[in-house]
């Protein structure tokens, strides 16, 4: 079915001109960048693949080469959604690092809370002036932790380029189970001494759950 063959109230364009942006989903908001599909696919089952074929996570880094290696993007439609992607990238940043301070664990877990559902492990790093103000947020990587995995160089680089007085470090733990493994201890141990070293606090480690999560500075673990 082609895009124009659907009901008006059905197309991107038309849903986003009568019920604004908001109301669209991810699909239909990359479509209308897309424009137009290929043959034997529209564009939103086009749009629908870059979606599976990306994720949330690599979409926000996909490359132009990328782009242009898939079937029917050619170097316009590239372009558009590169820009589409910074310009989000620069407004979320900036609204982050304007606004957000962190004086409780509770205010990191309101952060990074939507690791929680995710299947595989995040490791993601705040990054704090004095004044506990969120200057930067990174995540250090996804998979399977262990103390060889997450490095200090990835931890303190960013720390080191947004003159960060302090970090607070967090992943999730897809099992439910919020109790720290020996990797995460290590883990942990390996960044406190690294940040004596560099003059950078490691002000809390936080393990997030679906239920709930823990903080090693209230455990009296960092």
């Amino acid at each position: 079915m082609k895009i124009k063959d659907l009901p008006k109230f059905e197309r991107p364009r038309e849903k986003l001109i009568k019920k604004g942006a908001a109301a669209l989903h991810k699909a239909e908001l990359l479509a209308i960048l897309l424009r137009t599909g290929i043959k034997g696919k529209n564009v939103l089952q086009m749009a629908n693949d870059i979606l599976l074929k990306y994720g949330n996570e690599k979409l926000t880094k996909v490359s132009y080469q990328e782009l242009r290696n898939m079937r029917g993007i050619g170097p316009t439609k590239a372009v558009q959604i590169l820009a589409a992607l910074e310009l989000g990238k620069r407004i979320y940043k900036t609204r982050e690092e304007k606004d957000v301070y962190i004086n409780s664990p509770d205010d990191v877990v309101k952060e990074v809370n939507y690791i929680s559902e995710n299947k595989k492990e995040n490791f993601i790093t705040l990054y704090l002036d004095a004044k506990n103000h969120l200057i930067h947020k990174e995540t250090i990587s996804i998979g399977t932790l262990n103390a060889s995995l997450v490095h200090p160089r990835e931890v303190f680089e960013p720390a080191t380029k947004h003159l960060a007085a302090q970090i607070i470090v967090v992943h999730n733990h897809p099992s439910g189970n919020s109790e720290p493994s020996e990797d995460d201890l290590e883990i942990t141990r390996k960044l406190v001494k690294a940040g004596k070293i560099l003059g950078i606090d490691v002000a809390d480690h936080i393990i997030i759950t679906k239920t709930g999560f823990i903080s090693f500075k209230e455990k009296n673990l960092i």
